[in-house]
């Protein structure tokens, strides 16, 4: 059995493991049973995650480097070796990005959709361009000429840049060096260019300026003006301050504006850029070789690539989405009265998130109802859980939110909305100190008969309901006086941070969940060593608390059968012999992002089953307050059995996780093709058709 000294050997950098999972993404990107349009999203899925990838993991990896031999005692590794690899696994995906890219090109002219640059414009197609150009581009444009700045500019974080070299062919003269902003957040990337024979063209932003290039700069008098697309990604870990005299907006508000100068992280640029130029850059921006430069394609900001036109071409794209009515809400219209009849769980995003607002909304106008509570980390940007809770006030209801501020990448928008809520008279808490609220929990009081009722939301994902269309998440409608009595004490909690209950169903980070998660494990390891059935399976976005992967570890070594669907970092090694030959390991990389944590113990043939809103991670586990909810209701059990079971049956989008990080489809011996996520679906629709037959 392993021992705790030697556990680092049996862990994977989390960084490297999060590559992994990106290189699924990448995958789907490549996968010619994708359709065209959804494979240029994965695409650019790929690009986004990876630019956070390094705005958060690879600089949490430079700071740590820079404590030396600490840096290994906290971490398990040296930061600087996992530096190198990543720059090294980076630089191969990036050569697999232009490859399918290149592929997906021909595809689109094999349709008869091309994207042109510049020099591919027809003389009928240049002049729509150069009209467009001077109307709606042009005044958008700010050329920074270099050599009359006394300071190189701060590069927008977000943002793409082309990189200008003015020169004269067959003059020693010295070249000139410009940056142009390419405006992409107010003018879309994409120009779409009048059809002719059938075909259609696309031509992206970048180029349209490099068409007007020459306009632009005709005061110099140069023969040849080049661009060459760079982008800057920078350290996007928010500093807060223990500062007591400040309010915590005052805090973020401050870091929001720190995280604009963040140092380097990732230096991207045109592969085909000049050497001087690129040297110019480097010396400017004080690029270290430390800092990871990535020689790229012609275009950068993939991101962007998410609204690539599909010119209303169906086959190019998935079939439209409908959402499945919950089963026990297809009688009765009235969710209050539902839910004091039996638990719902709802299944993301193949039944609405809009049962939940329809309750807040029944709530905010129900004379009955005195309060609603609810923890708030990312909401839609145009939020109708905000909408209901405003009316709420409106209709005399007392409205609590607990907004959490420091919500990476949406910070901005939280401080936006604290300021609204609060000026509506919505009582705005920000969050714990020290820690973060990412608890997904509502809590709605009632009077009913002259005493009070509470009713509870406990939830995996977010009240957003622009993630909800494609996360698939899950939340718990109850009234379940074991589970209310202690969201209860969670909400006093936030209240009154003093206030720490003892818990018995719920588990709740930071105070007993990995405890209690830890206690859950050796109870089947217990189980085994007695010769009884012993299981676990666990559905994560990521796994890498070293704790906790020790106790699987020794629960494999028991004899416990592990079975594992995790989505992204995965620090622990499936099937190593004498340490885990008993885990199997899957990841599912489909059309909705696979967001919800279930925990599922066999126990002795009395299986719990819980939802969570906690990754296992120790960020979840020690600095955040989370809570994973016990499901009691057996139909309920049989729901979520019936959801893991169709996910590990998966032999389509589900990839075996390796220490090899092979990323193969797994194969599991059946002759049936089961797609998981489209299984799912036809499983809930099947119980909605039933009720109606009946």
């Amino acid at each position: 059995m392993i021992v705790n000294k030697k556990i680092h050997t049996f862990l994977v950098p989390k960084e490297i493991s999060w590559l992994s999972f990106n290189d699924r993404v990448l995958q789907e990107a490549a996968n010619p049973e994708v359709p065209l349009i959804e494979r240029i999203k994965f695409l650019s899925i790929f690009s986004s995650n990876l630019d956070d990838f390094f705005k958060i993991r690879v600089a949490t990896l430079k700071r740590l480097a820079k404590l030396g031999k600490k840096a290994f005692r906290l971490i398990g590794h040296d930061p600087r070796e996992i530096l190198e690899k990543i720059h090294s696994f980076v630089l191969t995906q990036q050569e697999e990005f232009n490859t399918i890219y290149a592929h997906i090109l021909q595809e689109l002219a094999e349709r008869n959709i091309h994207i042109l640059n510049e020099k591919e414009l027809t003389k009928n197609q240049g002049i729509f361009v150069k009209e467009y150009f001077k109307k709606i581009v042009r005044p958008k444009l700010i050329p920074i000429m270099i050599d009359q700045v006394d300071r190189f500019p701060d590069l927008k974080e977000k943002s793409i840049y082309l990189a200008v070299r003015l020169s004269n062919k067959d003059s020693s003269e010295q070249a000139k060096y410009a940056l142009i902003e390419v405006p992409t957040g107010i003018i879309s990337r994409f120009l779409i260019l009048p059809p002719h024979g059938g075909n259609q063209y696309i031509i992206l932003l970048d180029d349209v300026i490099r068409y007007g290039l020459n306009e632009i700069f005709a005061l110099f008098h140069y023969n040849t003006v080049e661009a060459y697309t760079i982008k800057l990604t920078r350290d996007a870990e928010l500093d807060i301050e223990d500062d007591v005299s400040q309010s915590m907006i005052k805090k973020v508000a401050k870091s929001l504006r720190q995280r604009k100068e963040g140092n380097p992280v990732r230096f991207i640029y045109d592969e085909t850029i000049p050497e001087d130029l690129l040297n110019f850059l480097i010396k400017q921006l004080d690029l270290t070789r430390a800092d990871a430069r990535i020689p790229g394609s012609r275009y950068h900001n993939f991101k962007d690539f998410m609204n690539f036109p599909d010119f209303n071409i169906h086959e190019l794209k998935y079939e439209p989405f409908h959402f499945l009515p919950q089963k026990d809400t297809a009688r009765n219209n009235i969710l209050i009265k539902t839910i004091r009849t039996r638990d719902i769980l709802l299944h993301y995003p193949y039944q609405s998130f809009h049962y939940v607002i329809d309750l807040l909304r029944e709530a905010s106008i129900d004379p009955k109802v005195l309060s609603i509570k609810i923890t708030l980390y990312r909401v839609a940007k145009q939020s109708s859980v905000i909408n209901a809770l405003i009316n709420a006030v409106k209709n005399g209801k007392q409205v609590m939110v607990v907004l959490e501020l420091q919500a990476r990448f949406d910070e901005e928008a939280n401080v936006k909305w604290a300021n609204e809520l609060q000026s509506e008279g919505v009582k705005v808490l920000y969050g714990v100190p020290g820690l973060k609220v990412h608890s997904k929990l509502c809590l709605i009081t009632r009077n009913e008969k002259g005493r009070f009722a509470y009713y509870a939301i406990i939830g995996t994902g977010n009240f957003n309901e622009d993630t909800a269309s494609s996360y698939s998440d899950h939340s718990l409608f109850t009234v379940d006086k074991r589970l209310t009595k202690e969201v209860i004490n969670i909400f006093d909690f936030f209240e009154h941070n003093y206030k720490i209950s003892s818990f018995k169903h719920l588990l709740v980070a930071p105070f007993t969940m990995r405890k209690k998660i830890i206690k859950l494990i050796s109870t089947e390891t217990e189980n085994a060593e007695k010769g009884e059935e012993a299981y676990i399976i666990l559905k994560l976005n990521n796994l890498v608390d070293s704790k906790i992967i020790i106790a699987l570890y020794k629960a494999s070594q028991a004899g416990v059968k592990i079975k594992l669907i995790v989505r992204g970092m995965f620090a622990l090694m499936p099937g190593i012999p004498g340490v885990s030959q008993n885990i199997q390991a899957i990841s599912i990389v489909d059309r909705f992002l696979e967001h919800s944590r279930i925990f599922v113990f066999c126990n002795g043939g009395n299986e719990k089953y819980y939802i969570s809103s906690a990754d296992l991670m120790r960020r979840n586990l020690d600095r955040r307050v989370e809570v994973a909810c016990p499901i009691y209701d057996k139909s309920i059990q049989y729901e979520i059995q019936t959801f893991l079971d169709i996910q590990w049956a998966d032999n389509i989008k589900a990839r075996v996780i390796d220490p090899d990080f092979n990323n193969l489809i797994r194969d599991n011996n059946s002759d049936k093709k089961i797609r998981a996520q489209w299984e799912i679906y036809e499983y809930l629709k099947s119980k909605v058709e039933h009720i109606k037959e009946d």
